[in-house]
């Protein structure tokens, strides 16, 4: 990740503001709670001519993760004014951009302000996946599919900075062969990908996990839903076992800077490819980004 623009956020008062600075700029404190304990939340909103794309479904999981974690109230008329500001200095790249949003818990050991920044940077080039595909693994995540209901202290379902275990599997797919991972419960149920919605295509419907599960609620996987269903196809939000998942028409791991990504692989096995489909997708994003 390279960045390119930064802005900080001061939260010292509700009202708040934010100023730019150079991205090599000391502004985080080493005993900062997002640092220390990676006790923050986080978005990341692709950006296609200096515009973010799907800034408010962003905006509210960000207060979503906020109260989950109970983190201050976001202002997120603020936090609009950031985004869209940081946006809009991307607007020359000329490529896909995305912006990252962060509010930390702020100093370990005192009452403070919650610390919060807005980076710009160039995202990775979509269109060799999109066209090649992914090779995906599947992973035990540990839990079972009621977690969130049952154990709501373990924050399944926020996007909090505690990265640590999705980069964990990542790496455990690389050992595998494979690229990228969709998380499993213990007890059958396909949810996510470390970075990703899932969708799945099984017989002539397009599915993807609800937020029940203690997954995130996707941003682009509610664009797709919505074009899809404009082009009168049927979509649903339901669970996916992960038997199911070998027999699927189309698997697909969707993100705000990759679009729709293909899975051509499955745990080693080929999975179906549908070229067209994908491409329609991503046209239909594309489309409603514009």
């Amino acid at each position: 990740m390279k960045p390119m623009i930064l802005n900080f956020v001061d939260l010292s008062t509700p009202e708040g503001s934010f100023r730019s600075h150079p991205t090599d700029a000391t502004l985080i404190r080493v005993d900062d709670l997002g640092i220390t304990r990676g006790d923050g939340i986080f978005e990341t909103a692709g950006v296609i001519d200096g515009v973010p794309l799907a800034l408010e479904a962003h905006l509210a999981r960000f207060a979503h993760s906020a109260a989950m974690l109970e983190l201050p109230e976001p202002n997120l008329d603020l936090w609009r004014r950031v985004v869209v500001d940081t946006a809009h200095q991307m607007a020359d790249v000329g490529v896909l951009a995305a912006v990252k949003f962060c509010m930390t818990r702020g100093i370990e050991g005192q009452v403070s302000a919650p610390s919060g920044w807005a980076l710009g940077y160039l995202a990775d080039d979509p269109t060799e996946v999109r066209r090649d595909g992914l090779d995906v693994v599947t992973l035990d995540r540990g839990y079972r599919h009621d977690v969130a209901e049952t154990s709501p202290w373990l924050l399944q379902g926020a996007k909090t900075l505690s990265y640590a275990v999705n980069k964990a599997v990542l790496r455990e797919a690389e050992r595998r062969g494979a690229s990228d991972v969709i998380f499993t419960s213990i007890d059958g149920y396909a949810l996510e990908g470390p970075s990703a919605s899932l969708i799945a295509r099984i017989d002539g419907v397009y599915v993807t996990p609800p937020d029940s599960l203690g997954i995130l609620k996707g941003t682009t996987q509610g664009d797709i839903f919505t074009e899809l269903e404009a082009r009168g196809l049927p979509t649903t939000v339901g669970n996916i076992m992960v038997s199911e998942l070998a027999g699927a028409e189309g698997l697909w791991l969707c993100s705000s800077t990759r679009g729709a990504a293909p899975i051509r692989t499955l745990d080693g096995k080929p999975v179906a490819l549908d070229h067209q489909a994908t491409q329609a997708i991503n046209d239909d994003l594309e489309k409603r980004r514009s």
